[in-house]
């Protein structure tokens, strides 16, 4: 790792590159089923609901490998740990073109889930040791700004090619870059020996700490938001905003374009303050929200609610962040979690989101309900950082009695 100026991230770069490089490929992957249920559903011969089963499938995948995958291989060498994962990821995808039935993609889809979090998690991992440490913030922005540009071309793009050329066809080509982010982890990242100091009961240690389930709980909750309105998007643009069917993809992009601002400007801020980062980032996806409510009749000014909510995405390396500084020697796992916890907040956001919809509030109304989630979030860190402190104090306390 060398210093100057940049805190390492020029030497870093092309390792970072092929983080990215994985990220768009996982990115790409997860949100493209969502443009191609009624494709998937035509050829399975199902309704669009039930096909949707194979978006929940994924995303059990992600919770249970997770927790699995890491702890399997704590004492791996990570570059080889993230090679294995996303050559897994490459075959995985490539088999879902496969499936003939939706019992048979529905478990393909789950299969496929289960390194998502691991690699996401090691990347970051590995990202943050390659650069000093007040350039960590940037190395993760960068890691997940992969994941942002597959909102912005990848889903779009392949979404636009499962229209024409068949959903399989989508699949395969995630596939084909997983497999390119295999050679280029190979090739750009540096070797590390395999650590059998980090083992499995090492790893697992991490469910013990406190602060480690206060940032679960806040993912798990606070990132809801953005999937209450995410999950009905397409829906609210065609019924409130009155946005015709071939822009949606246009605003879905817009999103992305936040997405893609957020986790890099996100980088920036958390290098200078970690914790008035999040608790700023967890303000503006509230007010985002908010917004996006208010003004869904308005293109314009829903274009710019757009913008801002995928701004919001800075939260999910916030919180990468964060697990890194209060996971001690369990750091494998605990950064893995923040994956598994950021989808349970996909299926927390899209529930809370549906029972408005039921409920006859209106569909912009789901944005009141994100910003509801986005709220008791912030207070879940506030009381996590009031706690921290609590602690601290006691253990001071403790030390200047011995």
């Amino acid at each position: 790792m060398s210093g100057g100026n940049d805190g390492g991230l020029q030497a870093a770069s092309k390792a970072i590159l092929a983080f990215a490089v994985g990220t768009f490929a996982i990115g790409t992957g997860e949100f493209a089923a969502m443009g191609l249920l009624p494709q998937i559903a035509d050829s399975l011969h199902v309704t669009a609901p039930e096909a949707g089963g194979a978006i929940s499938a994924y995303a059990l995948g992600v919770v249970v490998g997770a927790p699995l995958v890491s702890v399997i291989g704590a004492s791996f060498s990570r570059r080889s740990l993230m090679v294995v994962l996303m050559a897994w990821f490459a075959v995985t995808n490539c088999l879902s073109t496969c499936a003939t039935s939706l019992h048979m993609l529905e478990i393909a889809r789950f299969i496929t889930g289960l390194p998502h979090g691991s690699f996401m998690g090691v990347a970051a991992l590995v990202a943050a040791g390659l650069v000093e440490r007040g350039y960590r913030g940037r190395a993760v922005g960068r890691v997940f700004a992969g994941m942002t540009i597959a909102n912005i071309l990848g889903a779009p793009f392949a979404s636009y090619a499962g229209t024409y050329f068949g959903w399989r066809l989508s699949y395969l080509l995630i596939g084909l870059i997983s497999a390119v982010c295999c050679v280029m982890v190979q090739m750009f990242v540096p070797y590390d020996a395999p650590n059998r100091a980090r083992s499995a009961l090492g790893e697992l240690a991490a469910f013990s700490r406190k602060q480690v389930w206060f940032v679960i709980g806040t993912v798990a909750v606070g990132c809801g938001g953005m999937f209450c309105v995410y999950t009905y998007f397409s829906l609210t643009l065609q019924s409130v905003t009155h946005v015709p069917v071939w822009a949606v993809p246009l605003f879905q992009s817009l999103w992305g374009v936040g997405m893609f601002v957020g986790a890099w400007v996100g980088g920036i801020v958390m290098d200078r303050n970690l914790k008035w980062a999040t608790i700023g980032a967890f303000i503006w996806n509230a007010v985002a929200l908010g917004l996006f409510a208010l003004v869904a009749t308005n293109i314009p000014l829903t274009a710019l609610a757009v913008f801002m909510l995928g701004g919001g995405i800075a939260l999910s390396p916030a919180m990468q962040m964060r697990l890194m500084d209060v996971a001690a020697d369990a750091q494998t796992l605990a950064a893995s979690m923040n994956h598994a916890a950021f989808n349970m907040a996909n299926a927390l956001g899209a529930w809370l989101g549906g029972l408005v919809l039921v409920a006859g509030y209106g569909d912009a109304a789901t944005g009141w309900a994100g910003m509801a989630l986005s709220c008791i979030g912030l207070l879940l860190f506030l009381l996590s950082l009031w706690s921290e402190a609590r602690d601290g104090r006691k253990e001071a306390r403790l030390a200047g009695g011995c």
